[in-house]
């Protein structure tokens, strides 16, 4: 085999093997490069993971509040994913190891349209949020983060928002670790099993 046929080998093995560079990543070149972990800006804003659809499906909600007062208009879907290598650790242990990213979807609903004549469906995206754990970056391990502009669009980037946005709420009622497990019915037998359920948490 002739040497030009080699190295355009070796070249389209490489080719396949490296991962894609997202539009976000090629307009922040600073950004740390660890393939599975959340990935940041140089100045802390986190990047919007445009896979994450493609990890673990954790669970849906219509509708929920935390707060007494029901917003107005038709109830949104809420969809929640964890990315697999975090989804891995918490199989085996009960417990969400340092990195963990989930990502938190707002969808739309109808209960009119095509053959549908009863209960809702999901439609198009409201919304993107993220909460990460990152032991070293944030004081208290997790930082909680939404990408949603006025315009109604998504941001590449989001900074951290302010604890009492998500944070204290998250420490104050989550089953397990930050994470309101509680709501995942198949990670909360998980945790059941393991026996990671936050000690005050009602049985």
């Amino acid at each position: 085999m002739h040497k030009p046929l080699i190295l355009s080998a070796v070249l389209s093995l490489i080719a396949l093997g490296a991962p894609a560079c997202t539009e976000a990543e090629a307009a922040h070149p600073e950004v740390e490069d660890a393939p599975t972990d959340p990935r940041f800006t140089a100045d802390g804003r986190l990047i919007r993971p445009d896979d994450y659809r493609e990890w673990i499906y954790v669970t849906s909600g219509l509708g929920m509040s935390y707060g007494p007062e029901t917003p107005p208009g038709d109830p949104p879907f809420d969809n929640v994913f964890v990315h697999p290598d975090a989804y891995g650790v918490f199989k085996e242990t009960g417990t969400w190891p340092d990195k963990t990213i989930f990502a938190l979807e707002l969808r739309g609903s109808a209960g009119e349209g095509s053959i549908n004549e009863a209960g809702a469906y999901q439609t198009g995206l409201i919304t993107l949020e993220a909460s990460v754990k990152d032991e070293a970056r944030f004081p208290e391990a997790w930082a909680y983060f939404g990408f949603g502009t006025p315009e109604g669009t998504l941001a590449e980037t989001a900074a951290p928002l302010p604890k009492e946005a998500c944070f204290n709420c998250h420490a104050q009622n989550a089953a397990v670790d930050n994470t309101f497990v509680q709501f995942y019915p198949t990670l909360f037998e998980i945790a059941e099993r393991h026996g990671t359920l936050r000690p005050d948490y009602p049985k």
